[in-house]
């Protein structure tokens, strides 16, 4: 009888690889974030971890494939082919929640750099340029808004406490949240977003939030008010964010996110002396393997080998999140 196969199309630590292994000791574990690696492989695997693009065909598109459930690598999981996924019945979990420590910690580097000058300051000390720059506000006891109110923008609304601030969500079912004052619906958005010195974007992609924020939205902003967006960059209408930030509408961004990846050499957003841009690496952590495999992944695959659900971060297809 061949043996049932996970392939971790990952480059993870043989201690990771080990502590699967205890959990399925007559499985075939491969592990490889290289081609040449997952599309040998992918056509006998059971589980995947680790989806890449193009991996549909070398499951999806062969008959009998074996595949019954995928652990992404990412909280997104918008670039999957989610229509295929849900035809076939297979089991879809994300790694929603690795990122809140992290991603939490760039936003407030963002708002903090913003609202501290920290980014001219770099400029001018590349310039050996000794000049105050104007430096005045500060985040203390500012209201904050956070588009997205799951892991990520609980975690960013624990830390907004610490700077006494006022802060209100916007999730799509209006659900209260601890730390979090308010919370607005998506319908309410356009309510939420006067109010907010900082507007903060932890939203997934869906068709939903798909150019969600443009034009209407900025001019609704505070024209003191600095726009974050670690979400998505095609959640906003990236030419109206550029002619907010041209005409003074808004204060500043922080950007981390954007609709073309990596970011258009000719793009106006690199040469904004009031944009701070990050290569979409808010995620970036030294515990990003660890929690996905012990806080997900183990977890998850006990239920499974036991015909359970799973319980933790399973994808609903209907939302796309």
């Amino acid at each position: 009888m061949t043996a049932r196969k996970l392939l971790i199309a990952q480059n993870i630590d043989d201690s990771y690889v080990e502590k699967v292994q205890k959990i399925i000791p007559d499985w075939t574990i491969v592990t490889g974030k290289d081609k040449e690696i997952w599309q040998k492989e992918a056509p006998d695997a059971e589980i995947i971890a680790g989806w890449k693009k193009g991996m549909e065909k070398y499951t999806l598109d062969r008959e009998n494939a074996p595949l019954k459930w995928v652990q992404t690598w990412s909280a997104g999981v918008n670039n999957l082919p989610l229509d295929r996924l849900s035809s076939e019945n297979i089991q879809l979990t994300s790694a929603n929640g690795v990122h809140a420590f992290p991603i939490s910690e760039t936003i407030f580097a963002l708002m903090l750099g913003l609202t501290r000058k920290i980014h001219t300051y770099v400029r001018n000390q590349q310039s050996k340029t000794w000049d105050h720059s104007n430096l005045k506000l500060e985040i203390h006891g500012k209201t904050l808004g956070i588009l997205g109110t799951g892991a990520i923008g609980r975690e960013t609304a624990k830390i907004a406490k610490a700077f006494g601030m006022k802060v209100l969500g916007m999730r799509h079912s209006g659900k209260p949240e601890q730390y979090i004052d308010r919370m607005y619906t998506s319908e309410e958005l356009h309510d939420l977003l006067p109010e907010c010195d900082y507007v903060v974007v932890t939203l997934p992609l869906t068709k939903e939030t798909n150019r969600m924020l443009g034009k209407k939205e900025f001019q609704l902003m505070k024209n003191t008010a600095f726009f974050i967006n670690i979400g998505r960059g095609d959640i906003v209408v990236e030419e109206d964010l550029i002619q907010a930030l041209n005409t003074g509408e808004i204060a500043g961004a922080g950007l981390d996110v954007f609709e073309k990846e990596p970011l258009d050499d000719n793009s106006p957003l690199w040469n904004m002396e009031n944009v701070i841009i990050t290569p979409h690496t808010a995620g970036s952590t030294e515990y990003y393997d660890q929690r996905v495999i012990e806080d997900i992944f183990i977890p998850n695959l006990k239920d499974y080998l036991d015909n359970k659900s799973l319980s933790i971060n399973a994808v609903d297809y209907n939302k796309g999140y």
